[in-house]
């Protein structure tokens, strides 16, 4: 069984159903948006799905894949999943488990301004892994931010079925774009809504609820020489060393796009 549900419905380009500068920011490592969307997110999907839930024996949530450092999506699925153990608690049944699906991503592209055949095209030399027996026979929670052309469950889907793994699926979304008139473009309007400069990035950084996460580093990594000095400049020794252990534990240093920046604050 597969199901779906988003929170807001983006149904025309003005009127925004969510706070954009907020979803901005979360998106670049903002944890604290991220801890409010997940209770907003989870009170709207359990309103629907309590019955579902409840008749459910083992519940594993699943963020969107990555290999090393994790999505902005990830820690949404982190807090969901707290308000989720809280409502299973009380209810008098088990905790729901994590798993992920592993991704060895090849491209640097920022797909926010590609449509649903780019994107597909995209992310399909990546190589992913699941642990079915893991996931087999339960209830499967996949929590992702947004829903912009639906690459995302199709490529999830189809690890699914490549595994040959048999649940019952639920894909679990903040937003999701219900006008498919609008162009999928304007996920980078809601990306980048506060973020248009290398200073807006330090200001996120040394905020006090900050985590890295791929966006992020990505975005970094691809920073020119002097956008970059000024951000390495502008941020604690161990951000510094953060951003650098993170970036080798996903391979970036074997990516020619980033192997500049991340030679300029490598450790001795």
């Amino acid at each position: 069984m597969n199901k779906s549900y988003s929170l807001h419905k983006i149904t025309d380009e003005v009127n925004c159903p969510f706070e954009e500068a907020e979803y901005s920011k979360f998106k670049f490592g903002s944890k604290s948006y991220a801890e409010k969307f997940a209770k907003e997110l989870f009170a709207g999907f359990i309103s629907e799905f309590k019955d579902w839930i409840l008749s459910g024996s083992e519940i594993v949530i699943l963020p969107s894949p990555y290999l090393s450092i994790p999505t902005a999506s990830n820690f949404l699925c982190y807090y969901f999943k707290k308000e989720l153990n809280s409502f299973l608690f009380k209810n008098g049944k088990k905790a729901s488990i994590e798993s992920k699906i592993y991704r060895n991503q090849t491209y640097v592209t920022d797909y926010g301004n590609l449509d649903f055949e780019q994107r597909v095209k995209l992310i399909s030399n990546d190589t992913y892994y699941i642990d079915r027996n893991f996931i087999a026979g339960k209830l499967c929670i996949f929590v992702d931010d947004i829903k912009i052309t639906g690459s995302h469950e199709h490529t999830v889907n189809r690890i699914l079925d490549q595994y040959n793994v048999n649940g019952d699926f639920v894909f679990v979304y903040y937003a999701e774009l219900a006008n498919k008139d609008i162009h999928p473009k304007i996920e980078n309007h809601y990306n980048y809504f506060a973020v248009k400069n290398v200073e807006d990035i330090v200001q996120i950084i040394n905020s006090p609820c900050f985590q890295y996460n791929t966006r992020i580093v990505k975005f970094i990594l691809s920073l020119n020489e002097e956008q970059f000095d000024f951000l390495i400049n502008n941020i604690s020794a161990e951000k510094s060393n953060e951003l650098f252990h993170l970036a080798i534990s996903n391979n970036y240093h074997q990516i020619l796009e980033y192997k500049t920046n991340i030679n300029v604050i490598k450790i001795d």
